[in-house]
């Protein structure tokens, strides 16, 4: 039996960790409670093909065509084609998918060709699947540590060995493991608007880019378009359009068809860049969304959890709209692996949103993120088993800033957030990519607190995700630069070279 380190505990962590305990010595390590995660505030639900009208192939068309040519193919057909028995997993470990007549229900969003996104709860479904797997970790063999923070990988002779721990109580401890399976999501937390929860900070991108490990696609965070304009910028999902939804002006006007002929329905890259052009026509003012039409009571059923927060910001959606605003919502980059989690790192695996598989491309499409946390932990378990095959990449480790030596100043976080939402969020240039990542330079960490930790990880990663930005001279799915509004063949994935500078931070 292996002993493995499971950071992380949303849906990725969890059936890892779940997985994994079969046959290994598990250690689940989360920062905060058991239950707090992005898996938690997932409202629309899982995108899957395993209805009589749908098709993988037809799954898997739709997740390309979203990407924008920077899927890998194999990736998207091992999401899709597995995707069926791993929700049959679910529901035998007591997720309870809400049905209609006996059958599971469903729903349409954004890009997709088919209704084909489960839910549970209504808009609860991240919620129901966290609860679930907690009651299921809880009942095996499973070494929990909640309030426990990764400071970083412990590597030797090219691999990775252990984790180095902040406990709860101040103290550090090295905890050594035959493999380190990183779960501890994406980084929501750069950005001054997010539907992201406090814990987003990066962590498990950031420690493994200090340790070497190949990182891919950090240019590329996708920007949920409708968040509600208010303070925390709760999420609205995407499903709400997807039942018949629709966004106005200032002046009452549908405007997303002057965008795209797909309307409301768009992508979301498109989604979120319409409606950060049509406030910025109207002088900032949010744009609203109008669900009027779908009736209270339909909206108190199929979406409690936004009915009950839109009442407590003191709207009613059922009989006005609501105002809504971009926020930053996932990052399609992380650290590279291959199908099974495996990274460049031999002993180091990473599974959800801390991963990159190579399935979002440049723009994930509408609830495909659960699905791929789902079927590659699965995947990322089984390979403990198996012997360990080297993740090839085809660039080398490079500095991603040029040495600072003037005087620094510590980052303030709310400062590093702004910085980030001016100038590397929905819409980029040369000269504000640059401005921002020279002010990057002079910028620098300190304490040893969690918080100043994070601070730091935060750090780290907008200084890759500028200069990757700044690299890629074209527009590709959540990579808009206005200084290059064209999707250019120079940049397709095996052609592109910006991968080859964002591997390290010295």
């Amino acid at each position: 039996m292996a002993n493995v380190v499971v950071v992380g505990t949303g849906i990725a962590g969890l059936i890892a960790a779940l997985e994994a305990s079969k046959n290994h010595d598990v250690y689940l390590v989360t920062k905060d409670e058991l239950s707090e995660s992005n898996t938690k505030y997932a409202q629309g639900g899982i995108a899957v093909a395993m209805f009589p009208d749908d098709s993988v192939a037809s799954h898997v068309a739709d997740t390309l065509k979203a990407g924008a040519g920077l899927n890998d193919l194999h990736a998207v057909e091992v999401l899709c084609s597995e995707g069926p028995q791993r929700i049959r997993d679910l529901i035998a470990l007591g997720v309870d998918f809400d049905r209609e007549g006996g059958e599971l229900a469903r729903g349409h969003e954004a890009a997709h060709s088919h209704r084909r996104v489960i839910h549970a709860g209504g808009d609860a479904t991240g919620l129901e699947i966290e609860l679930a797997l907690v009651r299921s970790v809880k009942r095996v063999a499973v070494e929990v540590h909640e309030h426990t923070f990764m400071e970083d990988l412990v590597v030797a002779d090219g691999r990775v060995v252990g984790v180095d721990l902040l406990l709860a109580d101040g103290s550090s401890r090295r905890v050594d493991a035959d493999f380190v399976i990183l779960a501890s999501g994406g980084a929501g937390q750069l950005y001054q608007h997010t539907t992201n929860p406090h814990v987003t900070t990066g962590d498990g991108v950031a420690a493994a880019l200090r340790a070497g490990a190949a990182i891919s696609d950090v240019e590329f965070y996708q920007f949920h378009p409708t968040s509600l304009a208010v303070p925390g910028n709760p999420l609205v999902s995407e499903a709400v359009r997807g039942e018949g939804a629709t966004l106005l002006d200032s002046g009452g006007r549908r405007f997303m068809f002057d965008v795209h002929p797909e309307g409301e329905l768009a992508p979301r890259d498109v989604v979120a860049r319409g409606i950060a052009s049509q406030m910025a026509a109207q002088g900032g003012l949010p744009v609203m969304l109008d669900a009027t039409a779908l009736g209270s009571a339909f909206l108190e059923d199929r979406f409690p959890g936004i009915s009950k927060v839109t009442r407590e910001h003191g709207f009613d959606w059922g009989v006005e709209p609501i105002p809504v605003t971009p926020a930053a919502h996932y990052w399609m980059g992380g650290v590279r692996t291959d199908d099974d989690g495996r990274t460049s790192l031999e002993g180091l695996l990473a599974v959800g949103e801390v991963s990159c598989t190579g399935v979002h491309g440049a723009n994930r499409l509408a609830s495909n993120s659960l699905l791929e946390s789902l079927v590659f932990a699965w995947r990322a378990a089984a390979a403990l088993d198996e012997p360990w095959v080297a993740l090839e990449v085809d660039y080398i480790a490079d500095p991603a800033s040029e040495p600072f030596d003037g005087e620094t100043t510590v980052v303030d976080r709310a400062t590093l957030q702004r910085l980030m939402w001016d100038n590397a969020g929905l819409y980029r240039s040369a000269t504000e990519l640059r401005e921002a990542a020279a002010l990057l330079a002079t910028w620098t960490s300190s304490g040893e607190s969690v918080a100043a930790r994070e601070d730091g990880n935060l750090l780290d990663l907008a200084r890759i995700v500028v200069h990757a930005a700044l690299a890629r001279e074209e527009s590709r799915g959540a990579h808009y630069r206005v200084d290059f509004p064209e999707t250019s063949p120079f940049f397709e994935k095996h052609l592109s070279w910006v991968r080859k500078v964002v591997a390290r931070v010295d």
